[in-house]
């Protein structure tokens, strides 16, 4: 702690202002967002946040530099290769869409998208839109859709920047990034990273590696070609959760398998993604908008488990790949003032291949056990969307999606919205659809390996959302508010719990709901300071499958609501309330202070999907306790081109677990639940360069 202590000593030394040049005013990316705003996401086309029917959420290269996109980001265990999740409006992960450059990266195995695979240094803008995008995007985006916008070229400069830094658990980061216009109107933009950590507990090491291409081509309204790669390489440990106070060191056979702080020494894990997207836009005419984009993408995950049967160590390895084949593309015609119509048509390929070896007890694979499960998937949506305004107080919006999924077979989804804007700085936006969620191909075809299997039987996901938002700005838009009420709804609701032999499979809930408010601000600048809120209050509920004595007298043909009674209780690791707050300062002589604030209330978890089995008991029901969480980062910039900075994290210490799990102690043969947990303080200290 006292090398820390010092390191924050040095940094305030060059904070003073004899070090640096003065800076008058505050930039223009740290001003508010505002009424007249353009986003791209919840309508694929450029439109003013006012015109807009869904809550938003936007966020400039400050923002990003945080790392949080203001909802609610879930790792299991925050360990350096723990996946990071987004949660939006209590909705599960993978019921939220994340796109870079607008090609989904959800796992399609998994349906989550791991943000903590995607390099900060390589985003501009975020933009995320609360609400049901299916109409738009298809299957999964029913909580929301985020798009990570990525750095391009700019006509009017060279950009360089180059970053070096370490910090706690022995964690480093290089970076660098450059971008220019080289022949005309062709440019590019180039990034590269690499971090490395310890993480805070034992076998909780990283290892990432990134590259980044996006090339250009700009020809104004007329033509624009944008070709956008990447490359992303990770290795990590996986310690599992946290074993209770006392556990004993276990050994077998001279390895060590556990200790008091981890339940695996030996679990590792890996991921090999590549991604690449060709977007083509024009606008030959003032009326007409014209997009096209082709993408593929190819991930494999690796895991590497081991685990002990009686005096034995045994284990598997399974390789899971992942290959997407898309095509787009989108016509925006806007026949007279005020009046504009998208239709649009999508195709998705899916090819899934799982491998799989079993280990004896040494370690070596059995060539005997050796399994290969492949499964193709596609689906083809048709989406068309009109949208009206009469005059500069109201605008409608109706659109409708057919989706034809290879597996499930056809859904229609519409969706309804209305924009009131009585004063030129208010809006009043309502809107209601229809959304799904398609299983995914694990959830229908893992093979069973004692541990884990798929269900080739569950159904998809359905559901309505509708919200209700206000949004007004005073004081020359330095003062922005916004409030919102949302309802949601699932049928068959897709959960993975252990059936009557103890193997995870996944069961579709009967239904799964919540109602919820949200309440913004953000206010300033004012005097070289700026103040955001944010508060989420929401009640989720799932109704559960619970066996009953009757189910073990009645024929399986009889109706199910004759063999079974269902429970309703609230939802699992959804927070009833979460609160974010972030103060900014920034001073004449190059120093910007971000203090940023959160609680999330506590969340419950129960041990099977299913009530307690014959004889019904009461639920058994285990809970996260709340916490607050702060943060600190300080940027000093010098000499125009040099920054320094100092990111403090969880500056509380506070203790805190972010999922349930179960750990066995093997010298009592107790197994418990235990939890995953959250990181402790720590520290970053980075340079960087710009140019």
């Amino acid at each position: 702690m006292k090398k820390w202590l010092l390191v924050f000593i040095l940094w305030v030394a060059f904070a003073v202002p004899g070090f640096c040049q003065s800076e008058e005013e505050h930039t223009e990316k740290d001003s508010l967002t505002t009424m007249e705003e353009v986003v791209v996401t919840a309508t694929k086309t450029e439109e003013k946040r006012k015109d807009i029917p869904n809550s938003l959420v936007v966020m400039d290269e400050m923002d990003i530099e945080e790392n949080e996109l203001g909802i609610d980001w879930r790792t299991q265990g925050n360990y350096g290769g723990a996946a990071e999740a987004i949660h939006i409006r209590g909705m599960s992960g993978n019921a939220t869409q994340i796109f870079v450059n607008g090609v989904s990266i959800n796992s399609p195995s998994l349906g989550l998208a791991d943000v903590g695979r995607i390099p900060l240094n390589n985003i501009e803008r975020i933009e995320v839109v609360k609400g049901s995008g299916s109409l738009l995007y298809g299957s999964g985006a029913m909580g929301g859709t985020v798009n990570i916008i990525t750095k391009r070229p700019k006509r009017d400069r060279m950009d360089l920047k180059v970053s070096g830094g370490y910090g706690t658990e022995d964690t480093y980061q290089v970076s660098a990034e450059q971008g220019m216009f080289v022949l005309g109107d062709f440019g590019y933009y180039l990034t590269a990273n690499r971090r490395e950590t310890d993480g805070f507990r034992d076998n909780s090491d990283l290892e990432h590696q990134d590259v980044s291409l996006k090339l250009v081509f700009e020809k104004g309204d007329a033509l624009d070609i944008c070709l956008y790669g990447d490359y992303i390489e990770r290795d990590y440990g996986i310690p599992g959760v946290k074993p209770p106070a006392g556990t004993k060191e276990f050994f077998v056979g001279g390895t060590k398998v556990y200790n008091d702080e981890v339940d695996s020494l030996l679990n590792k894990g890996s991921d090999e993604d590549y991604h690449a997207v060709l977007e083509v836009k024009s606008q030959p005419a003032n009326w007409l908008d014209l997009r096209l984009m082709g993408n593929y993408t190819n991930t494999e995950n690796y895991n590497y488990f081991r685990y002990v049967s009686g005096v034995t160590l045994l284990g598997n390895k399974s390789w899971t790949t992942n290959e997407v084949y898309g095509a787009e593309g989108n016509v925006n015609i806007k026949p007279f003032k005020g009046a504009s119509l998208l239709l649009g048509s999508e195709y998705k390929h899916f090819d899934w291949e799982n491998k799989g070896v079993n280990l004896d007890g040494s370690g070596n694979e059995l060539d005997a056990t050796r399994t290969a499960t492949e499964a193709a998937l596609h689906t083809t949506g048709i989406f068309s969307e009109a949208q009206y305004r009469p005059c500069g107080f109201i605008k409608g919006i109706a659109g409708i999606r057919h989706e034809d999924h290879s597996q499930f077979g056809r859904e229609n989804l519409p969706r309804f919205g209305l924009i009131l804007n009585p004063l030129q700085n208010t809006a009043l936006k309502a809107t209601h659809g229809r959304h799904f969620l398609a299983p995914t191909p694990n959830d229908l075809f893992w093979p069973n390996d004692g541990f884990t299997k798929g269900d080739p039987n569950l159904k998809p996901e359905k559901g309505w959302h509708t919200d209700a938002t206000f949004e007004q700005t005073f004081f020359e838009d330095k003062v922005f508010i916004t409030f919102s009420y949302f309802h949601w709804d699932l049928d068959n609701k897709i959960q993975w719990g252990p059936d009557s032999n103890g193997v995870w499979t996944p069961q579709n809930l009967r239904k799964y709901k919540a109602d919820g408010y949200e309440v913004g601000t953000k206010i300033g600048p004012f005097c070289n300071l700026s103040l955001g809120l944010h508060y989420t209050r929401l009640e989720a509920e799932e109704e559960n499958k619970a066996y009953t004595r009757q189910d073990y007298g009645w024929p399986p043909w009889f109706p199910p609501d004759f063999r079974y009674t269902w429970v309703k209780r609230r939802a699992a690791y959804t927070p009833e309330h979460q609160f974010k707050g972030t103060l900014t300062y920034w001073s004449n002589f190059g120093l910007t202070a971000t203090a940023t604030a959160r609680y999330v209330s506590d969340r419950v978890w129960y041990r099977t999907e299913t009530d307690v089995a014959y004889p019904a008991t009461k639920t058994v029901t285990y809970t996260l306790d709340s916490y607050w969480t702060v943060d600190l980062k300080l940027d000093q910039r010098l000499f125009d081109h040099w920054i320094l900075s100092l990111q403090c994290n969880n500056l509380l210490d506070k203790e805190y677990d972010t999922y349930f799990g179960t750990f066995t102690n093997q010298n009592t043969g107790v197994t418990s639940v235990a939890g995953y947990p959250g990181a402790g303080i720590s520290f970053f200290f980075s340079i960087s360069y710009e140019y």
